[in-house]
This record gives C-alpha cells, structure tokens and sequence, in this order.
C-alpha cells in the first residue's frame, strides 16, 4: 500500500494568505528554512493504479497536478476511484466541487457528515447539479472493501467541537480510517483530527505500520498567545503536540514503524526546521509530514 501525502497543512496552508506569524513571515521572506505547504488531504492505492482519496482540499487541483499518477490517462478517465471524508470541514471538503467536471463521484461519508454537507453547507447538492453521486455511508467499526486490494475501517473520534453547519446531529462527526492492503495485512491510520487520544481511539492504532496524526498545534494556548484566536487547540477539536498530556509524549513510546504529524497549522513551530520544537519531535522518532511525501507501508 501506498500513502501519498497531497497536501500537509491545516485551514488557510502554509504561508495563510492573511497570516503574519512568524512561521509565514520565514516562509515568505526565506529568512528560516521551511516549505510552503497546501491543506491537508492524501491519496491511497493499493496498486499504485488506482487511487482513493482522503478528504478533498481546496488546493485539490494544484495537489493533482503534482503527482503524475493522479493524471488522466484515456480522455477524461482518471484513476481516482473514490473519496473518503474524516468529517465536513470547509478545507476537507471544498475540493469536491473542483471534481464536478467527472462521470460521477463516490463518496464515503457518516450520515452525520452527509447531514452537514447536503443540509448545512448545501456543498453536495451543488456538486450534484454537476454530475453524479453515490453514497456509501460509513459506519463507524464495520469493515469495508473498497476493491483493488484496500479495505478501511472507520472509527468515531469524539469532539466537542461546535459545528457552523446545521445541527450537527448523531455521533460520528469526525472518523478516522484505519486502511489495510488485504494482500499484505499491512495497515496505515489517518487520523487528521483529533482532540483526545481516548482508550477506544488508541485502540485503533494497535499493530498498524504507519500513523498519519493531528499536529495542528504545537501548544494548547498557542493562537491565544499570537492574539490571533480566542480558542484553545483542544477548544478547537484538536490535542495538541506539547505538554504532559499532549500527543507527542502519548504517542512517541509506541512501536509504530512511522508516525507523522499532518495537518499542521501556519503557526506551528515544527514547520521551522531549525527550530528546538522540530528537534525535540524527530528526536522522539516522530516526523513531520511535507507535501509530497510517499510511504510505503
């Protein structure tokens, strides 16, 4: 199995486009090293033919047009196959209306998320005024084949959350995927949100190859701090790296072969290179995710 990481920023990317921070302000002027980054989304094949694809950025097209085997081959024909969503934020989802010029789209959602798309943001019912859906709904700890040697397994991720999008209802706003190469048993997670590692949640990482995790922020009062948010990290739907509790000493002891940090947002200090916060997480064996990085699991 391969996992393709398409985009590895949080909301707005890397440099925001109306952020000031000192992360985007090195990233503009050059003055420290770091990498541009797009919002976060990635692509999964089994065979490296056929691609499904993990929640869809706004910065869809651009992540498509830097990774050859995403390309169309005959006509309009393109290998992806289908689209999974982890939940209905704007910069998970925003993309689907990029893929409006296909034959038809199959997208893997909870009922929650299909709730807030068709009812809430009236996102889907645009895109279906321009081709085709069809729904597979995903439920929570039930095993699914996705054809072409994959099958996932989604989990709940529980969150408070508040939700801009109509009621939010049922349980399940926010999954993570548990992927498995049904040739080889091996297993991925992406897991780009999450704001409690709780014993149901660590229980799906048992025995996996490779974990794609939350690395929004670095501190929990980290936007307070830059006066550019009133909200916690946790308050906001996500652990944050640092502190006693936080993901880095949670997550650094287990025996996953490759745990990477992925949505990342513009302030976070890991995207630095040079920086003591960037050290102290490659020394704990974990690394952080750039656009463009390929994992064989």
């Amino acid at each position: 199995m391969w996992v393709r990481v398409l985009g590895s920023a949080a909301g707005g990317a890397f440099p925001q486009w109306n952020c000031n921070c000192p992360a985007c302000r090195a990233v503009r002027d050059g003055s420290r090293p770091c990498r541009p980054r797009t919002q976060s989304s990635v692509a999964v094949s089994a065979d490296y033919r056929r691609w499904f694809l993990i929640n869809a950025s706004p910065d869809l097209r651009v992540q498509f047009e830097s990774f050859p085997a995403l390309h169309p081959q005959d006509g309009r024909a393109t290998p992806l196959q289908a689209v999974l969503l982890t939940d209905a934020e704007l910069d998970h989802t925003l993309g689907l209306l990029l893929l409006r010029e296909g034959r038809g789209l199959e997208l893997h959602a909870t009922a929650a998320v299909r709730e807030i798309l068709c009812s809430g943001t009236a996102l889907v019912r645009t895109l279906e005024a321009y081709c085709p859906v069809t729904w597979r709904q995903v439920v929570p700890g039930a095993d699914v084949s996705l054809g072409a040697g994959l099958s996932y397994r989604a989990f709940d991720v529980p969150t408070s959350k508040r939700t801009r999008f109509g009621p939010g209802s049922g349980q399940a706003r926010v999954v993570g995927y548990r992927l498995t190469d049904e040739h080889s048993g091996r297993t991925a997670v992406y897991l780009p949100g999450v704001q409690e590692l709780t014993s149901a949640v660590r229980a799906q990482l048992d025995g996996c190859a490779c974990l794609l995790v939350d690395g929004t922020c670095w501190s929990d009062d980290e936007l307070i701090r830059l006066s550019l948010a009133e909200r916690s990290a946790r308050e906001m739907g996500h652990l944050p790296i640092d502190g006693p509790d936080g993901s880095l000493r949670q997550l650094s002891p287990l025996q996953i072969e490759r745990k990477i940090y992925i949505h990342i947002n513009n302030t976070n200090p890991i995207l630095l290179e040079d920086s003591p916060e960037r050290r102290l997480v490659e020394e704990r064996g974990m690394e952080v995710a750039a656009d463009g990085l390929e994992v064989k699991v």
